[in-house]
Formats: structure tokens, sequence, C-alpha cells
């Protein structure tokens, strides 16, 4: 039963990723551009402790995208009209989404930058 159970758990999973990624046009950006720190992180030769950080970073930008839709369509059954705080919370969890890629971009330049202009010495 509990396996069943688990295996129910990953499932749901992955229709919320699935959802998320078919509904949300900004996920799909962050997952592209994990895509191009993935590639980069194999073409550098990054330490652990980088490989590590990238891996936390692309986990936490996708997460705060994933968090800020559920927290958007959450709203959405609220509507507006019944509160003004609605448009509020969207814009908070926007600024958060924010933060963090903006964060993650930042700590990307520092990490791949060094390695990138190490190509043309």
């Amino acid at each position: 039963m509990i396996i069943k159970n688990f295996f129910n758990s990953l499932r749901y999973a992955a229709r919320g990723l699935q959802y998320v990624f078919k509904h949300e046009q900004n996920f799909r950006l962050q997952v592209l551009a994990s895509c191009f720190v993935i590639g980069g992180m194999a073409l550098f030769p990054l330490n652990n402790r980088e490989i590590i950080l990238l891996i936390i970073l692309i986990t936490m930008v996708l997460t705060m995208e994933i968090l800020n839709t559920a927290f958007e369509r959450f709203a959405d059954l609220l509507k507006p009209r019944l509160h003004e705080y609605v448009s509020v919370i969207k814009d908070i969890m926007a600024a958060a989404v924010f933060l963090t890629s903006l964060a993650a971009s930042i700590i990307g330049a520092i990490i791949f930058i060094p390695h990138f202009l190490n190509w043309f010495k």
C-alpha cells in the first residue's frame, strides 16, 4: 500500500510539472535557461562546489516559478473583485521569482565568466 501511494505521489508531481510547463511561458524559458547552464556545467571544468551551487540555483528558480503558479491559480479562485489583495499577492510572488532569478543569474555569471574568459587566453 505504501509503494502504491509513493507512485501515486510521483504521478501527481509529474502532472503538476506537465501543467506548469504547458501553461507557463516563464517556466519554459527558465527550463531552457537551465539547459544552457547544464550545458555550461558539462563544457567548463567546474569544481564540485560550483556544480552543487548551480544545481541548487536551478532548483530554486524552477521551484519559485511553480509556487508562483500555484499562488496565482489559488488567488484566481478568490477573484480580484472580492479583495484588492489578490493582485498584491500575485505581484509579491512575481517579485519573489524575479529576485530568485536575478540572484541565480548573478551567481551564474560569477561562476561562468572566469571560465569563459579562460577560453581566450
